[in-house]
């Protein structure tokens, strides 16, 4: 550059006693200097004069020739004579020798086409060739265009490296003349088609229309079916009028079935569609077919914790709930009764047509081991066998090997009501006799009892009713209660705050085992006597009371009558 500055004031020099106009003076300088000015910065064309090495020497029009790298040119390395597009960087050296670049003078150009189509509104082709941290790179025609990974399709993409080497349209979707960067997105190339396409199948769409589509997706809720454009949902309660697990029982990726329009939305293009409403609801005729009571023939499909189902056959199930496969475990699993595809007869039990369940039986047809032991025994029968289980308020004793009968606490003695009394007979597989009370084979129950083996406990017992005022002697004393040993070994209780009406006489402290106490009979239950000695006081005022006004009807004086009252109260 500045051998070409020395040259030109050379040129200039010779001139200084011939004198130039303005005019010549500027066309003079344009020749020599001005014009290398204007192209640095710029891209222009240039013709090949020679390969030098690993250059290739170009003429741009400037007093020396221009070197570009070969390696710019890739591939196509131009030849002799060839006119190219190139791109003026700098000059270096005294002669001014231009530094060029084929790769900027592509780029620049590609940009301005690049543009030109941004603002036409058409959609350049491309092709994506690399993956880089958030999306890929597309070239475009020579402009390297960023594409998000969210642009890059309507599906995930699994693989992203699958995608290099692809050509495709793109979409620009924003563009940076300073940075001379692209923001391209071949999802909303997809979008317009997908929409184009949803429109078209719109067209062919309405209620209840009959399709045949081609199953695109399956999941646990349903099947997305492609009706040709846009897809459809076939719920999976829609696929079938029987109960199924999973849509995969029914259909499978890829098969061509037919589908029934239930419902759509023209606006939202969504389309819901249904199977089962091709064929008739077997649940219109299944009040019909089928009435309570009777047995009928089905075909065990599914075992589940709460039941089994039964196939009754026309695309109707019923359901054996757990507590109708055996009559004395009702909570036993239905694996250990029944298997899948077990043939059985069952008992319709009943019929809900609204929610479309049919409720069956299955030990019904059955024997039935309470009534058989209900034919076999009679209330007030003595029966022998092992204890099976105690718990805290009896025990169970096992009378056959189905069934057990039951002896409540209260029934194991006449005058004791504790666990004490339970210990005695809790070891498992101890024999115990006792006599049957109550058989109910509706409720499935067996009572029995071992205090009603002693008759004369019981015909003490009656003797006692409520009202009455009974003496007992004290056997037992706790800070809440009196224990008293009333006849016949009867024993009666009475609790610290009926002892008195007043609060400081509610004290057991005050008792001793041996004395004898009078109390009311508050009430009788089964072997256990409660007592007031607060009720008995209550009725012996009342009594006062009543004296009170006899005597005072005869004229007595109020005072005595008052004293005599208030002494009876004391008593």
């Amino acid at each position: 550059m500045a051998n070409f500055v020395i040259n030109s004031m050379k040129d200039l020099s010779k001139d200084l006693f011939n004198p130039l106009s303005s005019e010549d003076f500027v066309q003079m300088f344009d020749k020599n200097y001005g014009s290398q000015e204007t192209l640095q910065g710029y891209a222009t064309k240039g013709t090949v004069k020679d390969i030098r090495g690993d250059f290739a020497m170009v003429d741009v029009g400037l007093k020396s020739e221009g070197r570009i790298p070969l390696k710019e040119f890739g591939a196509s390395v131009p030849s002799v004579g060839d006119i190219i597009d190139v791109f003026v960087e700098r000059y270096e050296s005294r002669e001014g020798t231009a530094v060029l670049s084929y790769t900027k003078a592509r780029a620049e150009k590609a940009w301005k086409e690049l543009e030109k189509t941004y603002a036409e509104g058409i959609d350049p082709e491309g092709t994506i060739i690399d993956v880089v941290r958030g999306g890929y790179t597309v070239d475009i025609n020579g402009v390297f265009a960023f594409m998000p990974s969210s642009q890059v399709d309507h599906k995930p993409i699994r693989d992203a490296k699958s995608l290099i080497g692809l050509k495709d349209k793109f979409r620009i979707l924003k563009m940076d003349a300073l940075r001379t960067n692209a923001i391209v997105s071949r999802r909303a190339i997809q979008a317009d088609v997908i929409a184009a396409a949803q429109d078209e199948a719109m067209k062919n769409i309405s209620q209840d229309a009959v399709l045949e589509g081609v199953v695109k997706n399956i999941t646990d809720y349903g099947v997305f079916v492609d009706l040709g454009g846009i897809d459809g949902l076939l719920h999976v309660t829609d696929l079938s009028w029987k109960r199924i697990n999973h849509p995969r029982e029914l259909v499978h990726v890829g098969e061509k079935i037919k589908v029934k329009v239930i419902q759509f939305d023209k606006e939202a293009r969504r389309v819901s569609l249904g199977v089962k409403q091709l064929e008739e609801d077997p649940w219109e005729t299944a009040s019909k077919a089928f009435n309570i009571g009777d047995t009928v023939t089905g075909k065990v499909t599914s075992l589940t914790d709460y039941g089994a189902f039964v196939d009754l056959g026309n695309n109707i199930e019923g359901l054996v709930h757990m507590s109708e496969l055996s009559w004395t475990n009702k909570n036993i699993h239905p694996s250990k009764v029944l298997q899948n595809g077990q043939e059985i007869n069952v008992v319709v039990l009943d019929i809900d047509q609204d929610k479309r369940r049919i409720s069956l039986g299955y030990k019904q047809l059955q024997p039935n081991p309470w009534k058989e032991f209900a034919e076999s025994h009679k209330v007030g029968d003595v029966v022998t066998g092992p204890v099976k289980n105690a718990t805290e308020f009896g025990l169970f004793i096992a009378l056959t090997p189905e069934l057990d009968g039951m002896i409540h606490i209260s029934d194991l003695s006449w005058n004791k009501l504790d666990e004490e009394e339970l210990k005695k007979y809790s070891v498992r597989g101890q024999e115990v006799t006792a006599k049957i009370l109550d058989i109910n084979p509706e409720k499935e129950r067996i009572t029995l009892g071992i205090k009603q083996l002693t008759e004369n406990a019981e015909n003490n017992i009656t003797t006692i009713k409520k009202g009455a005022v009974v003496s007992g002697v004290v056997s037992e004393i706790t800070p809440d209660e009196l224990v008293l040993n009333l006849q016949g070994d009867i024993k009666g209780t009475i609790r610290r705050t009926d002892l008195s009406r007043e609060k400081a006489e509610q004290d057991t402290s005050k008792y001793n085992v041996g004395d004898t106490v009078e109390a009311s009979v508050v009430s009788v239950d089964g072997n256990n006597v409660k007592l007031f000695i607060r009720a008995l006081q209550v009725t012996l005022e009342k009594q006062a009371v009543k004296e009170f006004a006899n005597e005072a009807d005869s004229g007595s004086v109020l005072g005595d009558i008052l004293g005599a009252a208030i002494e009876n109260s004391k008593k």
